[in-house]
């Protein structure tokens, strides 16, 4: 044998290690895959429906009491008779204390 036919040998013998090698690397890349697939579909099967849960209501203020309400109308209404609150804003700040109840 000569020059050439040890080069080709050497060509063959190369190419087929590198065929077999990409053969074992693409088997062992899709048993890897598989594995992953089977593990991620076992915690997905296992794993608790997630929980939805809707935000609890923002807390409302707190009510004044009887004493508060009475006071905060009389100081309206002696604003109002100041000329410092028109009758419009008068209303509106009576309603918002009431709706507070």
């Amino acid at each position: 044998m000569g020059l050439i036919g040890g080069m080709a040998r050497t060509a063959v013998v190369a190419g087929t290690a590198t065929a077999v090698s990409n053969r074992v690397s693409r088997r062992q890349a899709g048993r890897w895959q598989q594995q992953a697939d089977a593990q991620a579909y076992q915690e997905q099967q296992y794993a608790p429906p997630p929980q939805q849960y809707a935000a609890p209501p923002p807390a409302a203020p707190a009510a004044p009491d009887s004493d508060d309400l009475i006071e905060t109308l009389q100081k309206l209404g002696a604003l109002r008779d100041q000329g410092i609150l028109t009758d419009a804003e008068f209303e509106a700040q009576k309603a918002k204390a009431l709706a507070g109840l």
